[in-house]
């Protein structure tokens, strides 16, 4: 049996391996670590795939370890991380459970239950080849794993008031949810000719998130999943017109 066909599954496995070890980091409250080893986790996850068209070795075997380590790396860990941050917003500490505002962090596992939902939808609906319907899980994970990020980084006392209140921090979760699996067709980032006029849309894209993260940094990772929706709603309806 040929190695090769082994490779995607290994790098798969590793995506998971990195969400595991994300979620150690969360749970000591390191969220830079958690949202560096998701970056790692969601990197591998994109080369899975590659290594099974390019050694066309492609299985139903790998479909389902894919979703299942996304599921963790994109899905647990920025659950959990709401989680915290839902805690945190209480002044509550993982150690004191016997609270009716402890039991309310629980609803940060939203994320959690939308992200399932959409992997395991992902994987029957036959329309999302070459672009998305709903937001994919690893971008939803980025956005959610860069809130902790932007409250310790960003030097505003509005944002850190906005992020540090527990009304908000739910609003998110439910937005995230709905987000996830809303029949929103969003723009394929696949650059398929190298022309100008053939990509339009995914060059101003890229252009002004890269401006996004070099000025803002940690900010402007949750701006640029924003803008990516905003962006592909606004496309959506131009090309009904």
């Amino acid at each position: 049996m040929s190695f090769k066909k082994h490779i995607p599954n290994i790098i798969t496995l590793l995506n998971l391996f990195c969400g595991c070890i994300a979620i150690t980091f969360v749970v000591q409250q390191r969220f830079e670590m958690a949202f560096y080893f998701v970056c790692l986790g969601i990197f591998l996850d994109f080369f899975d795939g590659f290594f099974a068209r390019l050694f066309q070795v492609a299985s139903p075997l790998g479909l389902q370890l894919d979703s299942l380590a996304d599921m963790v790396t994109s899905g647990v860990v920025p659950g959990l991380t709401m989680f915290y941050m839902m805690l945190e917003a209480f002044g509550l500490q993982i150690s004191d459970p016997f609270s009716g505002q402890y039991a309310l962090a629980f609803l940060g596992f939203l994320v959690t239950l939308g992200s399932c939902y959409r992997l395991a939808n992902f994987n029957i609906d036959t329309r999302q080849t070459d672009s998305f319907i709903g937001l994919p899980t690893p971008a939803n994970a980025l956005f959610i794993l860069s809130l902790p990020l932007v409250v310790r980084h960003f030097d505003s006392f509005m944002v850190f008031e906005l992020l540090s209140n527990y009304g908000v921090l739910l609003a998110i979760s439910i937005g995230s949810a709905y987000i996830l699996n809303a029949e929103i067709p969003l723009f394929s980032l696949k650059v398929k000719k190298l022309t100008i006029k053939d990509n339009k849309l995914t060059f101003f894209f890229l252009i002004v998130s890269l401006l996004l993260l070099v000025t803002l940094q940690f900010l402007g990772i949750p701006l640029v999943i924003l803008f990516y929706v905003f962006l592909s709603m606004i496309n959506n309806k131009w090309i009904k017109q």
